[in-house]
């Protein structure tokens, strides 16, 4: 049998890394992890995604991602401890002021995101609900390891959802395991594009495969 990926977990984890706020005890302990090429400690803590390592999907995604555009906010759904959106800053021409909204649904990984940008200094980190991001304004880019295990449906309100917030001619990028459905949530994400008519369509295409998982960009 094949060996499950990272974004493959049992009900209990996924429940309390998918919950607002999650049940188990919030014990803080230190990760070390390489981040935009340098090695660094920050803090982690139970039920939160990937809560000991960056996961191979976050890996293989920063890895084959542009540099962020100069200016705009730039969106992380899904921020987990904070990887993504604290290379999203580290990789930024200001690194400390700049603005990256860091979007999760468990109190639990905002807190985390934002104790691990202070201890970078990334004043420009923000962890936020998805009911706190600014309602108005368009974003530069996004980058995320979606939450597949949330379902299909819920997946697909999720993209919807933030995928309209791409400004004109900026990108979002995805990772996303194969086995766990790439390549059709790929057709349905350039269906959804195409069949906009609000003026906020985008096209979908597959940029990179590594260690069984693809990467999405999505252009507006």
């Amino acid at each position: 049998m094949p060996e499950p990926t990272d974004d493959q977990t049992d009900d209990a984890t996924a429940e309390h890394y998918f919950s607002a706020a999650p049940s188990g005890d919030d014990r803080r302990r230190p990760l070390h992890v390489r981040l935009d090429g340098r090695e660094v400690e920050l803090e982690t803590s139970s039920s939160v995604f990937s809560s000991d390592r960056l996961d191979t999907g976050t890996a293989v995604l920063l890895d084959h991602v542009p540099a962020p555009p100069a200016s705009g906010p730039l969106l992380d759904v899904g921020c987990g401890w904070g990887p993504v959106a604290l290379t999203m800053a580290l990789r930024s021409s200001e690194p400390a002021t700049r603005e990256v909204w860091a979007v999760d649904v468990n109190e639990r990984a905002r807190a985390l995101t934002t104790a691990n940008a202070a201890r970078l200094g990334l004043s420009g980190v923000r962890a936020l609900a998805p009911e706190d991001v600014p309602a108005d304004g368009d974003v530069a880019a996004l980058w995320s390891n979606p939450p597949i295990r949330i379902g299909k449906e819920a997946l697909h309100a999720l993209l919807l959802t933030w995928l309209p917030r791409l400004a004109p001619g900026a990108s979002a990028h995805l990772v996303v395991a194969k086995d766990l459905g790439a390549d059709s949530l790929l057709r349905w994400v350039g269906e959804q594009g195409a069949q906009r008519t609000d003026g906020r369509g985008w096209t979908a295409e597959r940029t990179a495969t590594k260690k069984g998982y693809r990467v999405l960009r999505v252009t507006r």
